[in-house]
């Protein structure tokens, strides 16, 4: 294992470096890097053969039994350790399990010519319904998310929280024009609508697919909605209107599923 180095000044410049990247969109899309905080995500990132830059402990950090088994499968990676109070402004968790990784951001690998299955997500501003999004997507299978502009950060604390590891197997376009996409995706783009009458269950999701998903209040952009070729409507014969963004991305991504599944 490492030699761990302490730090107990707030003064530290690694610790001011990793204070502005737990907290400012800008300062990780700058840097490429973002934080895991937690064992479950460290693990995840180990576990498609990634290793982080650096871990970060705090000060029981190595007497916790499944954090010391993810330090032991990362011998050369440089660690260090700060005292409780510093460790607790990094993290968010109200219960901290003590480590955090520091890890270069992943380009996306699949691109919007060559992926088959994807998500185009227009404005969401949530951070938990991004994470859930994106944790429904990898696990249905998707291959890339293209995010457009006016997306929160992919990459912050709180929506790696939400996705558990979803980003680790999707390739995550941020910063996309989605109108652009749409012309050169090559496949069919779905969107649900509450003024379409068809229903979900009667499109055919099997060939290259993408769904539109909008704005948790607005919804998609009138320029968007020209984009889409095909709507649909969610059938819900309870008494509720609609579903909130990520609910309905799951309905819709494993519909799909079940039709790729089956074809």
């Amino acid at each position: 294992m490492a030699q761990i180095k302490r730090i107990s000044s707030r003064d530290n410049p690694f610790f001011k470096s990793l204070l502005k990247l737990a907290s400012a969109s800008r300062e990780r899309s700058e840097a490429g890097q973002t934080l895991l905080d937690g064992t479950h995500l460290l693990r995840a990132w180990l576990d498609i053969g990634l290793q982080p830059l650096h871990l970060i402990l705090n000060e029981s950090a190595t007497q916790n039994a499944e954090v010391a088994d993810l330090l032991s499968r990362c011998e050369s990676v440089p660690m260090t350790q700060f005292d409780d109070v510093l460790f607790e402004q990094l993290s968010e968790l109200k219960t901290p399990t003590g480590l955090l990784a520091l890890v270069a951001i992943p380009q996306p690998s699949v691109d919007v010519a060559s992926s088959r299955f994807a998500l185009m997500l227009e404005d969401i501003q949530d951070p938990g319904n991004l994470g859930s999004i994106l944790r429904s997507a990898a696990a249905a299978g998707c291959d890339a998310v293209f995010l457009s502009k006016g997306c929160t950060d992919a990459w912050s604390p709180k929506v790696l929280r939400a996705a558990m590891g979803g980003h680790f197997v999707l390739a995550i376009h941020e910063k996309q024009d989605l109108l652009s996409l749409s012309r050169t995706f090559g496949g069919k783009i779905s969107a649900a609508s509450l003024q379409s009458k068809q229903s979900l269950y009667d499109c055919q999701l099997t060939g290259k697919q993408a769904f539109a998903i909008g704005n948790e209040g607005a919804g998609l952009s009138l320029a968007m909605q020209a984009a889409v070729q095909e709507r649909f409507i969610i059938p819900m014969p309870g008494a509720v209107e609609s579903l909130n963004a990520a609910a309905a991305t799951a309905v819709c991504l494993f519909e799909a599923v079940r039709q790729r599944k089956q074809s």
